[in-house]
This record gives C-alpha cells, structure tokens and sequence, in this order.
C-alpha cells in the first residue's frame, strides 16, 4: 500500500473520531444532500449564510466550504467575510467554483473570493478551474484544454500562482500543490447522473482539510474516499434514484480498512 493509501485510512479513522464541524456556505440545490452527506462521513454539518452571523459560526469551525451555486451579491459578500475570519484564524478554506466561466458574475465573484480570502483548496471541473486563470497568467493560450490529461500541466502553474492546491475532478480527478500531482481513478459513472456530486465532493474534502494539515493529501484522500463510496453504492444500485441513497449509505459504512484497501491513489511524477 502506498503512503497516501494509509493515509486515506487514517483520515477517516481521525474523522470519524473527531467530528469536526464543516461550515458550509453554499447552494439551494444541495444544502440538504451535501449535510446528510457529512453527518454519514462523520463530520458535523451547518449550513449558515447569514452574514451578521458568519463569522460567529466559522470561529466554532473545523473547515469552511465556499460554493457559488446558487450565488447573489449578498451570499458573495457573506463569504469574503467568513473567508476572511477563517483566514485570520487559519482555518481551512475550500472553493468551489460552481459555473465559473459561465458568467461574467460567476467568474468575477470566484476570483474576488480567491483574491480576499486565503483559499487553501479549489475544486471544479477542467473549465472551472482554468477561468480563474490571472490576465497575465503563464497559461494564456491553453483555453482549449479542457481535459484533466491534458490540463495538468497547466494546473501546476495556476496552483503557484494562485498560491493554492487545485483538484480537477473527472473519470480521474488530478490534484496539484504546483509541485506534486496526485491522481485518483476512484468512481463511478452514475455519479454524473445525481444532481450535487461534484459539491458533495468538495464538503467531503473540507471534512478531510478539518483534520489533515496537508492540503494535498487531505484532497486525493477525501476524494478517493468519496469516489470509492460511488463504487461501492454503484454495486448494488440499478438507477441514479438508487444510486444516490445508497452512495449516502456508503459513506456511512466504509471502514478505514476497506479504504486503505480500496483506494486508487498514484503520486505522479
């Protein structure tokens, strides 16, 4: 088993024991899945987006997940100012940058919260990812890649400039410090059919950020851990309605073991 194999393990194991609590600002479509889906893992979810109370709230927190979703000015404004308690106190940041790229709203709002916060993890899609790119970014050019393959590359320059740990998700999701690249092949192909995945993802990984230190391998644990829960829920289920409650039970029911066994984790480099 590799390092990062037994890590996974112990992250959950530590997880688990731990129950951190996740404080998540984030959207309408996934609130409540994305916190049945902590509570299974073992964290402790709250969904507070207020923001005369965000700060208040992320003080008590183990984590903070940003996600734009279902974003307004005033959600935005809410998470710079959480994000920069969380900064202040050092707690882990998590962004995701839901439709980035889509919008001149989406794009500006993800790079604000980038630009005013210290950000120690974004999660997306190739396309999400590379529109957050600066106006002089060595990158300039590569708006055609569009695949975690061929986006790696350009990934580890983004993740120094943008002084972060960048996890492209796909078939195999591709997570960078700008030095080391780590891929995970865990997964399932109904996950592309339940609405939220890709955010529950992201929840997961801010749990693992609550009690592993090292951004990068709380990110390819908590994303072997999450692709191997699709697997596992995937054995049995015949259709994504099936799919989705049993990927819920999966994170429930998962074992360190079984992890550390499971887990298809392989540092490139």
């Amino acid at each position: 088993m590799t390092q990062l194999a037994q890590k996974a393990a112990d992250n959950l194991a530590a997880l688990r024991k731990n129950k951190p609590l996740i404080h998540n600002i984030t959207n309408f479509v996934v609130m409540n899945y994305t916190a049945n889906a902590l509570l299974a893992m073992g964290a402790s979810p709250v969904m507070a987006h207020a923001i005369n109370e965000v700060e208040d709230m992320v003080s008590f927190a183990g984590a903070l997940v940003l996600n734009i979703g279902t974003l307004t000015d005033d959600w935005v404004a809410a998470m710079i100012k959480a994000g920069k308690k969380a900064s202040a106190l050092n707690t882990p940041i998590i962004l995701d940058p839901v439709g980035s790229g889509a919008t001149a709203l989406r794009t500006a709002s993800a790079k604000k919260i980038i630009d005013e916060t210290r950000i120690n993890v974004i999660r997306g899609n190739a396309s999400e990812i590379l529109s957050l790119r600066h106006e002089n970014s060595k990158t300039k050019g590569v708006d055609a890649i569009h695949s975690v393959d061929e986006a790696a590359e350009t990934a580890k320059i983004m993740a120094r400039e943008l002084d972060t740990t960048l996890a492209i998700t796909g078939p195999v999701d591709l997570i960078t410090d700008g030095r080391r690249v780590v891929r995970v092949s865990n997964g399932h192909p109904l996950m592309g059919f339940v609405t939220g995945t890709g955010c529950t993802a992201t929840v997961t990984i801010g749990a693992f950020l609550a009690v592993d230190n090292n951004a990068l391998s709380a990110t390819a644990t908590a994303l072997a851990f999450f692709g191997l829960a699709g697997e596992i829920a995937g054995e049995t289920a015949a259709a994504p309605g099936s799919f989705m409650i049993k990927l819920i039970d999966a994170l429930y029911t998962m074992d360190p073991e079984k992890l550390e066994e499971r887990c298809k984790i392989q540092e490139k480099t």
